[in-house]
């Protein structure tokens, strides 16, 4: 049986909902995560940023910008998991600007992913996986990029079905 990690970034606070915003109790990346761990046997790693990210929307893409435009490397809080005894690993993240959140790229930089499956998994408004599989290609030598999963934000509450199906394509049955 695959030892699986799910990794995720989520912010709540005020959200990308159909052209205008959302205040969001619970980050829609995180909501996903979940509906992925209660499916399949995993561990989860929260990855939190140590400067969180302003609950205003907009403040949040200015600070995106910022750090995509000077490829930043924001520090997560506390200590980074080990992956030794993975095989599989669950990358979650919204896709910002057409991309993962620079956090996203400390996380792998700091880790080693050789001989592991990595499988992009994104919450997104317009991008879909965005450039996940190339960035984490990059940032993950030694690792086999395979299929990921997109559920559009606004949508992810009703995303049991596909990512039901999404599990099942990849070889993680349901428990």
């Amino acid at each position: 049986m695959k030892r699986v990690l799910l990794a995720y970034f989520s912010r709540p606070g005020e959200n990308y909902y159909y052209g205008d915003r959302t205040d969001l109790k619970v980050g829609n990346t995180e909501v996903l995560a979940k509906k992925i761990a209660d499916r399949i046997a995993c561990d989860t790693y929260r990855i939190q940023a140590a400067d969180p990210y302003p609950h205003d929307y907009d403040a949040t893409v200015q600070r995106n910008v910022r750090e995509q435009d000077t490829d930043a490397r924001p520090a997560i809080e506390g200590r980074l998991p080990s992956l030794d005894g993975y095989d599989v690993i669950l990358l979650a993240s919204p896709i910002w600007s057409e991309r993962a959140p620079m956090i996203m790229t400390t996380f792998t930089e700091a880790l080693d992913f050789r001989d592991k499956a990595v499988h992009p998994v994104t919450t997104y408004a317009m991008s879909g996986l965005g450039t996940t599989e190339r960035d984490y290609a990059a940032s993950c030598p030694g690792a086999t990029v395979a299929e990921g999963l997109a559920v559009r934000g606004e949508e992810v509450n009703d995303g049991d079905t596909e990512v039901q199906a999404w599990l099942r394509r990849i070889g993680l049955p349901a428990r």
